[in-house]
């Protein structure tokens, strides 16, 4: 055929498709999932009819299978965008010692255009919030730190574009009645458990960027979160801890989980990864690996606010210790586990009995079981349980951290303290080699071993670069004198990695492509006859 005539039959056949685009009536017969036809179609082939039952019209198990179907349809329906996300700078967390309080730390980007920040991760809270327009704020240079290779940065919401006030008259604005008026911007006010700490100044709704892995490529997300404009900081942030704002991963509407389980884009959980060299990784919608185990969250007063779980015993090698029960918080915003009183005095008492080591202690420091190392190294200490329901335990293999002096270890102290309170606080040096799933969804504490660089349900996700093994200090007093002191051994921060980035899918609106559908059917019409005479 010449191209001249082809061009002609092209030009015919969209002429006709844009007349019977617009003339047309389609219909399409409905036919009921159990209907006769359905029935026939089953069966197979070579005529052998499906094993399975065919329910019969108007009966219980009709009915029955018929919800079924419908529940099933729910869940599709309200399914998850992405498996996995992460802070676009990459998922690692990390610890930069005695400059930032010992908490673990994650490089996040939030506004249009992005500006990044260095937030605290804590389970225990809820806002996310980070120095903004600031009247009191630590110091943001990074001559102040020894761990930084780059000044912090402060957020001002005129300058993104992506950026608005949240209101008064907002659902999430919990201090709206104090308000003069619904349409100002809605003031906020986080006291943290540690004396005199708290942020305050006003909520903003902005972009967070979030990063994942797709079949093919990895994937760029931005999600609007509910952001704290700190303006004023008090107590321990002004003194080093979180100088660059903190994410509160708890259940509150307003924190970042909460969020992006409400907008869909994952499921209403995340987990924590702490490794013993001080790094870590954040996932927002992990339900961790089939196997793990679990144990359910507690209500407090009736409802879910926080993190808790309940301990039926303590266990420390083979011995499970009597009156040691307790409901214990789990935060990973403390780096030490504080136990009640009564439990704490059974567990360090048999650990003590337990371990060939002789007694030591460190001036002004609050652990009061440390032991001297021997010429032969670290001695064998013994492993300490929580035991949970159904004979469901959490074992923490090395529950004690290390003293070193002139770059040799001279000894280590059991890194738990007692506290005053009824309720426990389980802190990241019990969470250490494990992969910790805070499942929301499902109101459960899921957890399994890990590196936490090997993810095998997520193994396409960027795992980010070599681990470093600095040496572990001993924190100092006033970091370890209440249970939301913090404390792990440090690490170095590295100059964060480059963002990725990945073009959005081209997609064709449904009448474009139903046009070329009927297009392409009729120039196979035309072309036929064609070239069947060739």
């Amino acid at each position: 055929m010449s191209p001249r005539r082809l061009l002609g039959v092209l030009a015919a056949a969209f002429l006709l498709t844009e007349c019977v685009a617009a003339a047309a009536t389609f219909s399409s017969r409905l036919v009921h999932r159990f209907s006769d036809e359905v029935k026939a179609l089953r069966v197979s082939r070579k005529g052998m009819a499906s094993s399975a039952p065919w329910p019969e019209r108007r009966s219980l198990e009709y009915y029955r299978l018929l919800a079924s179907s419908d529940l099933e349809r729910q869940k599709m329906r309200v399914d998850s965008k992405y498996q996995l996300l992460f802070p676009s700078e990459g998922s690692q967390t990390m610890s930069l010692g005695n400059d930032f309080g010992w908490l673990h730390y994650s490089w996040i980007d939030i506004g249009t255009p992005s500006v990044s920040f260095l937030v605290a991760l804590d389970a225990g809270s809820d806002l996310l919030w980070v120095p903004c327009n600031c009247i009191q704020c630590a110091p943001l240079s990074a001559s102040y730190y020894s761990s930084l290779d780059r000044d912090l940065n402060e957020y001002d919401p005129s300058g993104s574009t992506t950026s608005k006030h949240l209101s008064c008259g907002d659902q999430l604005c919990q201090l709206g009645p104090n308000c003069q008026s619904p349409k100002q911007p809605c003031p906020y006010t986080v006291n943290y458990f540690s004396e005199d700490t708290s942020s305050s100044g006003f909520l903003v709704e902005d972009t967070l960027h979030l990063a994942g892995s797709g079949d093919t490529s990895n994937i760029s997300v931005q999600a609007p979160v509910i952001i704290g404009c700190g303006r004023k900081q008090s107590g321990g942030y002004l003194d080093g801890v979180a100088p660059d704002g903190l994410m509160g991963l708890g259940l509150g509407k307003v924190s970042v989980p909460s969020v992006l389980a409400k907008s869909g884009l994952v499921r209403n959980s995340f987990s924590l990864c702490f490794d013993d060299d001080d790094s870590g990784r954040l996932f927002f919608g992990d339900q961790g690996p089939a196997g793990q185990h679990s144990t359910p969250f507690l209500p407090s007063g009736g409802k879910y606010i926080t993190y808790i779980v309940g301990v039926k015993a303590c266990c420390v090698g083979s011995s499970c210790l009597d009156k040691t029960s307790f409901q214990a918080l789990v935060d990973s915003g403390a780096s030490f586990t504080f136990l009640p009183k009564e439990a704490y005095e059974g567990v360090v008492e048999e650990f003590d009995r337990q371990l060939n080591a002789s007694r030591t202690s460190y001036e002004g420091y609050p652990w009061e079981y440390c032991y001297n190392s021997s010429s032969q190294g670290m001695p064998k200490t013994p492993p300490v349980a929580l035991q949970f329901a159904v004979n469901n335990s959490f074992v923490v293999h090395d529950p004690v951290f290390i003293v070193q002096g002139n770059q040799e270890v001279v000894g280590f102290c059991l890194a738990i303290q007692p506290t005053d309170e009824d309720i426990a606080t389980i802190g990241q040096n019990f969470m250490t080699g494990y992969r910790m799933v805070f499942d929301r969804e499902n109101l459960k504490l899921g957890w399994s071993r890990s590196n936490c660089q090997d993810l095998s349900d997520a193994s396409r996700m960027p795992m980010t670069p070599p681990k470093t093994s600095p040496p572990n200090p001993l924190p100092t007093t006033e970091q370890q004198s209440a249970p939301k002191a913090n404390a792990t051994a440090p690490a170095v921060a590295g100059r964060t990695p480059s963002k990725s980035s990945a073009a959005s899918p081209w997609h064709l609106p449904s009448d474009s492509r139903l046009v070329l559908f009927l297009l392409l059917q009729l120039v196979l019409l035309f072309l036929h006859p064609l070239a069947s005479g060739l």
